[in-house]
Formats: C-alpha cells, structure tokens, sequence
C-alpha cells in the first residue's frame, strides 16, 4: 500500500511541469455515415458493428501526451445528423476549436450535404479572432469501397479552405489517427491556449500571432 502511494506521488511530481490544454472538437455530417463508430475507434479503440442512434449529441474525452511538457485533454462531441435536431446545432457547436465532416463512401449520396454542414457549422461558431475554425473531411469506410470517391472533394477542399480530407475507417482503423492529430496541429498552431480556470471545462483562447506557414490542404493517402 504505502508503495502504491509512494508511485502516484512520484507520478504526480513528475507531472507538475506539464502544461495541460482543453480542446473541443465537433463531428459533424449525416445519420448513419459513422461519426460515433469513428469517435469510440480514436478514444476507446474499439469498433462495433452495432447502430444506435445519436439523440442530440454527446461526447468522449481522450487525454493525450502531446509531448514531454504538453497534455491535451480533447472533448470529441458526436453531434446528431437527423435533421430534427438542426436547431440545437449552435448549441452543441460552442467554444468548438476544430471540427471533422464525415460523409459516407458507401453511400455517396450523403457527400451532397457536406457543404450544408460546412455552412452551419461557419454560420454558428468562430475562433475568438473571428476566423473560421479548422476543418477536415472523412471519406469514412474506406475499407468497403473507394470507388465512390467524388471527384470533386479536391477542388471543394481548396476552395472552401479545407484543412485536409482522410479516407477513414472506423472498422479497420484506418487514418483516424492522423486526421485528428493533424486537426490538433492546426488548432495549437495559430492561437495561444492559455490554460486557465474557466467555466463549463472549456479554454480561455487568446489571439497571437500566427508563426508557421501554411500547411497542405488535402491529401488521400
């Protein structure tokens, strides 16, 4: 026992120096394309075959060490894609500093509304600097079918200033990482997050100035 503690103190000093940041990411797009199979793959690392119905939203909360003076605690919130919940959008969207739009590769049909989902989310909520939040696209279940794949995603990623679009799986995990460690790059990069004691769990952002260039927009590796 007395060991046991002796393990967590040395835990807890070793810890001290970390700075700890909070970020709240939104995935958004359609009923049924895998937003929550895609969210339970990046946190718990696990798949399910079975289909439950987001009512609302909801969300998932995964702890990263970033690096040996950095630990991200990242919100990831699951928000419904039935149209009846359209109103509440605004709400589930605040204090968001990134988002992901899932469209779904074996029903291709569902890319048509990525657009209407871009334009809510830009509609509802901004960085404190009043630009646009990142955003990437998941061509999700990649392992299914790629034959689906719009030709038009490269051109609407660039125009619609696009961060980068994934071909994803959930089920065979594939590229998720990446897309959100390439959606927390972007988010750190050209603000400063100082971590502060605030309401609701959520950062305080404070606007710097933006010190790297550019990266890449879309990418389908």
């Amino acid at each position: 026992m007395a060991l046991n503690q002796e393990m967590c103190d040395i835990y807890r000093l070793n810890n001290l120096h970390k700075n700890e940041f909070n970020l709240k990411f939104v995935v958004i797009g359609d009923f049924g394309v895998g937003k929550t199979s895609i969210i339970n793959r990046y946190v718990d690392g696990e798949f399910s075959q079975k289909y439950c119905i987001t009512i609302g939203a909801d969300f998932s909360l995964k702890t990263i060490e970033w690096d040996d003076d950095t630990r991200i605690f990242l919100q990831l919130w699951d928000i419904a894609g039935h149209e009846k919940f359209s109103s509440l959008t605004g709400v589930f969207y605040r204090h968001s500093v990134g988002a992901a739009i899932v469209f779904d590769l074996t029903r291709p049909e569902t890319f048509n509304s990525v657009p209407q989902w871009l334009n809510d989310l830009r509609r509802k909520t901004q960085l404190p600097d009043g630009k646009n939040i990142p955003v990437v696209i998941l061509a999700n279940k990649g392992d299914m079918t790629v034959d689906t794949m719009p030709q038009e995603i490269t051109d609407f990623c660039e125009n619609n200033n696009i961060l980068a679009w994934y071909i994803t799986s959930a089920k065979s995990n594939i590229q998720i990482d990446e897309a959100m460690i390439r959606l927390i790059m972007e988010s750190l990069n050209p603000i400063e997050i100082e971590y502060t004691k605030v309401d609701n769990n959520i950062i305080k952002l404070n606007e710097t100035k933006k010190t790297s260039k550019p990266f890449w927009k879309c990418f389908n590796t």
